[in-house]
């Protein structure tokens, strides 16, 4: 945690299911503090940022969406966002590199880019890596405020594609290898594996204590080490509350309650409850043991990859902007921004 600070991109990848986009998005809150700006990206085309945050769907440019969750003096920085397709990253690619402007824009109505891109899936993801390196690497000008500038990003935050690819996706020179061996493209392939697997690059995984979920983000972990890419933490998201004691817990899983004998306590109490509700309610009891049990040897098994572990709560009311913030803040008090 002491080298976090020197981290400016942080990737959230996740089993599908697991919430990675509303804690990429809450890592952002978190990370946007004391007029810090922070970018937020997402790549993989579900405009899960602007459901998010309540905002238009995001166009290919970067657009301030939120402020960031406010420090102890209350001071929040900037959090923006960029909706990166893999059509617009070429056209801005053959563009920059290629010199071709309208002519790009020809291609892409004929279909050749989609074509490309689907074709050669590594070219797709250096191209989407590519910008996020270049957001990353923006250098601080001293004209940052003139208009028209680019904007100086503190933090910039990836909302990847599930583990199940995830290697795949940052291993962008390793797909490359049939593909392009020298040129634009591979020396850009080049810059963005050399910022990857630098100190300034950290991959959280998101999970859900559920024995599939867990299986797959400790896999994950595992390929990233074997990739040299860098792991951060690891996000235990859909934590249910604890409505029992750990001795109540055992009690109701071992079977050794006696709905008798509570409905005979209750009716003594003068409360008038009926034997069979009380049964009933023990067996929901049990059930919630069983899978807090379930859950508590799933834990185990996080705390095992010997990474940080952070914990966010089930929110019955659902994800909105309040709600990010609410998790953010959590974020922050468990020390992950």
């Amino acid at each position: 945690m002491s080298d976090w600070p020197k981290v400016r991109l942080h990737v959230v990848t996740g089993k599908g299911g697991t919430g990675k986009s509303t804690v990429a998005a809450a890592l952002a809150l978190a990370l946007a503090t004391s007029g810090k700006n922070v970018l937020l990206c997402e790549v993989e085309g579900r405009q899960g940022i602007a459901r998010m945050f309540d905002v238009d769907p995001l166009p290919y440019e970067e657009r301030r969406i939120a402020k960031g969750a406010p420090d102890r003096d209350g001071r929040a920085g900037q959090v923006h966002a960029l909706h990166i397709d893999p059509e617009s990253a070429l056209l801005e690619y053959l563009a920059m590199y290629y010199k071709l402007g309208r002519a790009g824009k020809a291609l892409d109505r004929f279909g050749v880019i989609d074509f490309a891109t689907t074709i050669a899936p590594g070219v797709r993801d250096v191209l989407l890596t590519g910008k996020v390196y270049e957001a990353v690497q923006r250098p601080r000008r001293s004209d940052k405020g003139r208009k028209g500038a680019a904007i100086t990003y503190d933090a910039v935050v990836l909302d990847a594609p599930p583990t199940g690819r995830i290697g795949q996706f940052l291993g962008v020179n390793s797909e490359l290898a049939g593909l392009a061996k020298v040129g634009p493209i591979k020396s850009q392939a080049d810059k963005v594996m050399e910022l990857l697997r630098s100190p300034r690059t950290a991959v959280h995984l998101v999970t859900i204590l559920e024995e599939m979920p867990v299986q797959e983000t400790s896999d994950g972990i595992a390929e990233l080490r074997d990739a040299g890419l860098p792991v951060g933490g690891v996000v235990v998201n859909l934590v249910r509350p604890r409505a029992l004691s750990t001795h109540a817990l055992a009690l109701v899983r071992d079977d050794e309650v006696d709905p008798t004998g509570i409905a005979s306590d209750l009716k003594r109490a003068k409360v008038d409850v009926d034997a069979a509700l009380v049964a009933s309610l023990i067996d929901e009891a049990r059930d919630h043991a069983v899978r807090r049990q379930l859950e508590d040897d799933q834990r185990v098994l996080v705390n095992a990859e010997d990474v940080p572990v952070y914990e966010l709560p089930r929110l019955a009311a659902g994800i909105d902007r309040g709600a990010l913030i609410d998790l953010a803040l959590l974020l922050r008090e468990q020390g992950m921004a």
